[in-house]
C-alpha cells in the first residue's frame, strides 16, 4: 500500500525535515507587478523581497489548481493533504475538489484534505506529526489523531515590516497610520485559521519577548512538543527568540527555518512566525 504527504508551498521544512517526511509540496504562484514567480524549489528569497520593495502594487498569491492537486495522487492508495488555511487562500478549496474529482475516477483511494488553520511552520508541525503516524495507525485513526493536534496547535507572529498586511487591507488606513507613527508592532496569532492580534508593543524587539510571554503562558505540554520558528531572513533573530523561549519552555525539540515564498510574502523581511 503506498501512503502519500502532500501539502502547499506554503508549509516551510527544513530540508532535512522535508527529506525524512518524503512530502510532496505543490507550488502557490506569486504575483509582484506583472511578473509570476512560482513559489516551488527555485524560490529566490532575496530577489522577491527585493521586488516586493521596489512594487507600487500589493503582491498577490494564487493557489494550485484541482488539476495540479491530482498529479500528485497519482499512485497512491492513502493520501493525506495539508493546506493553509481556508480563510487566507483558495488552497483548500482547490485540493476538497481535486479529492473529489480523483475519486470520482478512483473510488477505492482515500484521501484526507486537512485545512492546517494555519499556514508556514504551523502547517510544517502537521506534516511532522503525519509522519509519526502514517506507518503506525489505520486512515481513521490518523484522521482523529491529526484533527485533535490540530486543535491543539498555535501559531503567534511578530512583523518587522507591516507593507503587505497594509496593502492587502489587513490592517486598516487608521490602524496603519498609528503603527508607522509610533513604530508599533502587533503581536499576531491564528485563531481557528483567521489572523487576530493579541497584543502589540513599540518596536520590535519589545514586542518579541510579549510573544515569548505568551508561549509560555498557553504552551500545554511542552515535552511532548515541538517549537518551530520560521523567520524571514533574519536567522538572528529566530536564535535570539529560540533562546528566550527555550530559556522558560521546555519543550522537546525546536526547528528554525528560513521562510519560502508565500510566507516570506506576507512575513516580510525580518518577520518571525512561531508554532507549537
Amino acid at each position: 500500500m503506498v501512503k502519500r504527504l502532500i501539502a502547499d508551498s506554503c508549509a516551510d521544512l527544513t530540508p532535512e525535515k522535508k527529506a525524512w517526511t518524503d512530502v510532496r509540496l505543490v507550488p502557490l504562484t506569486l504575483t509582484v507587478g506583472k511578473e509570476e514567480i512560482l513559489d516551488d524549489e527555485n524560490f529566490c528569497q532575496r530577489s522577491f523581497l527585493d521586488k516586493m520593495r521596489m512594487s507600487e502594487e500589493c503582491p498577490r498569491s494564487a493557489c494550485p489548481s484541482p488539476e495540479r492537486y491530482m498529479r500528485e495522487f497519482e499512485g497512491a492508495d492513502e493520501i493525506f493533504v495539508v493546506t493553509l488555511s481556508r480563510h487566507l487562500s483558495g488552497s483548500y478549496q482547490s485540493a476538497v475538489l481535486a479529492k473529489q474529482l480523483y475519486q470520482e475516477e478512483h473510488p477505492e483511494v482515500r484521501i484526507e484534505v486537512v485545512d492546517s488553520q494555519s499556514a508556514s511552520v504551523g502547517e510544517s508541525l502537521l506534516i511532522l506529526k503525519l509522519r509519526s503516524l502514517i506507518d503506525t495507525m489505520s486512515f481513521e485513526e490518523i484522521v482523529k489523531k491529526i484533527t485533535a493536534y490540530r486543535d491543539s496547535l498555535r501559531t503567534k507572529f511578530v512583523l518587522e515590516d507591516l507593507d503587505v498586511f497594509i496593502k492587502n487591507g489587513r490592517l486598516n488606513h487608521m490602524q496603519a497610520l498609528l503603527c508607522n507613527a509610533l513604530n508599533i508592532k502587533p503581536l499576531l496569532a491564528g485563531d481557528k485559521g483567521q489572523i487576530v492580534k493579541l497584543d502589540q508593543a513599540r518596536g520590535v524587539e519589545r514586542t518579541l519577548k510579549k510573544l515569548v510571554e505568551s508561549v509560555a503562558a498557553d504552551v500545554k505540554e511542552a515535552t511532548t512538543r515541538t517549537l518551530a520558528i520560521a523567520h524571514c531572513n533574519h536567522p538572528a533573530r529566530a536564535e535570539a527568540v529560540r533562546q528566550m523561549i527555550l530559556s522558560r519552555v521546555p519543550f522537546r525539540e525546536c526547528m528554525i527555518v528560513n521562510t519560502g515564498g508565500l510566507s516570506t510574502m506576507y512575513a516580510n523581511e525580518g518577520g518571525i512566525i512561531v508554532a507549537y
